[in-house]
């Protein structure tokens, strides 16, 4: 596919907010501009202490074997460090009865670099000048997706569904089935479970709706499982991965523990997996064996999916309960604020229906009182339609201290009450 300079604007120019805001926030936190902040905007894991000596248990296994030298010092093949593959299909044969083998896997430096093979290997133009789109069925989704594909013009979202429980301040984002358009045209299917920035977890029934959409057509879709069950398992209520013919389910040791190491994994029917390996090949020839090492001793001792189950989940999962009681003791029921059920990942996200200013302006104003959030526009990539609800929302994150999540929605509150009174004055 040849890309011309106009289309590296569009991609170049659709990236600019999301790297302004992030580099604000950078210098913001390094400046301190002598005052303290409290950073509800950061999407870095929490370096959990069993976490962390977990991975050292694992790295002292690899410097006293006989195999450090072949997993630092040699190349390997482009679908991955075997063990690490070998381990994986073993982890999941026994915990989901499945018969994979090593065909069915591959490993890729981040599941990031995964979605970014899968864009521009089924996404964009084809050799006839074809657009084939690549579909988020359910907008917000994770930002990251809106920079993938080298055809920005191929990325195209869908508004949600609305599941509003007014009398508890919470609501739940759903696939709109009505409006979800799947075709010949459509190259491939994306979308996160659960969901960063939401948290929301979609049914196995809506996965099995959009693929038998799919089907008929051959179009994979890839399940960004980066906080899934078995590892890093921040699913707060239960859920089990959906496979499949044409279901591709990604994975990332990101939010186990590694972030650093940068280890991705795609499993799913070896045609695909062929695809996005010689896609690897030609870019980076294989990922870096070290993390891939560790990995597979932290999966093979049964280590890794206790310390999810135990340490992860739990740490992020009370993580939601302290923001949520917070918000319910300081918002004033009087204002028309929304929750996103939390289902899961390290997030946490606020709709304000009707907010009187914009995310961005009210992320200035918290600002000003000390508090960093991340204003919602920026996760709904693909989404052509300018829908208001897309300005109304902020992301926080769970990755702050107990008592700086609760005095950071303190502020929030105080600040939020005061913008909808400022407007109700100023409207008579």
């Amino acid at each position: 596919m040849t890309l011309n300079l106009s289309q590296i604007g569009v991609q170049m120019s659709s990236l600019t907010g999301v790297r302004a805001i992030a580099n604000d926030i950078i210098e913001t936190l390094r400046t301190k501009q002598e005052q303290e902040f409290i950073n509800l905007s950061a999407g870095n894991p929490l370096l959990l202490p069993k976490v962390e000596q977990m991975w050292r248990d694992c790295t002292a296994e690899l410097l006293a074997s006989s195999e450090y030298g072949q997993v630092v010092c040699r190349y390997g093949s482009s679908q991955g460090y075997a063990p690490l593959i070998q381990a994986i299909a073993a982890c999941f044969n026994h915990r989901y009865g499945l018969s994979l083998s090593e065909r069915n896997i591959l490993i890729t430096p981040g599941s990031q670099m995964l979605y970014f093979y899968a864009a521009n290997a089924f996404g964009g133009y084809t050799s006839n000048g074809d657009l084939k789109r690549i579909v988020l069925p359910l907008s917000p989704d994770y930002t990251g997706y809106g920079g993938i594909s080298l055809a920005p013009e191929a990325l195209v979202s869908y508004k949600p569904a609305l599941d509003i429980d007014t009398r508890a301040n919470k609501f739940k984002y759903h696939p709109d089935f009505s409006n979800l358009v799947i075709t010949e045209n459509t190259g491939c299917i994306i979308f996160s479970r659960p969901c960063n920035p939401t948290g929301n977890i979609l049914s196995n029934d809506e996965i099995n709706k959009i693929a038998d959409l799919a089907r008929p057509y051959n179009i994979p879709i890839f399940i960004d499982s980066a906080y899934g069950p078995p590892f890093p398992s921040l699913n707060f209520q239960e859920m089990t991965p959906v496979f499949g013919e044409n279901i591709v389910h990604c994975m990332s040791f990101s939010k186990a523990g590694l972030p650093g190491e940068r280890v991705g994994v795609a499993i799913g029917d070896p045609k695909i997996i062929q695809v996005l390996e010689s896609f690897q090949t030609n870019i980076c020839l294989h990922p870096s064996h070290y993390g891939q090492a560790i990995a597979s001793r932290a999966i093979n001792s049964g280590a890794l999916e206790s310390i999810s189950k135990e340490v992860i989940r739990p740490f992020y999962k009370n993580k939601f309960s302290v923001l949520e009681a917070k918000l319910a003791q300081v918002m004033s029921k009087n204002l028309p604020w929304f929750l996103h059920q939390g289902e899961g990942a390290i997030f946490a996200w606020l709709w304000l229906k009707n907010l009187p200013i914009s995310d961005c302006d009210l992320y200035k104003k918290l600002k000003q009182v000390g508090v960093i959030v991340v204003p919602g526009r920026f996760f709904f990539p693909g989404l052509e339609e300018d829908w208001s609800h897309k300005y109304q929302c902020i992301r926080i994150s769970l990755t702050a201290s107990d008592q700086d999540i609760e005095t950071g929605i303190k502020r929030l509150s105080e600040v939020v009450q005061h913008v909808y009174q400022e407007a109700r004055v100023t409207s008579i």
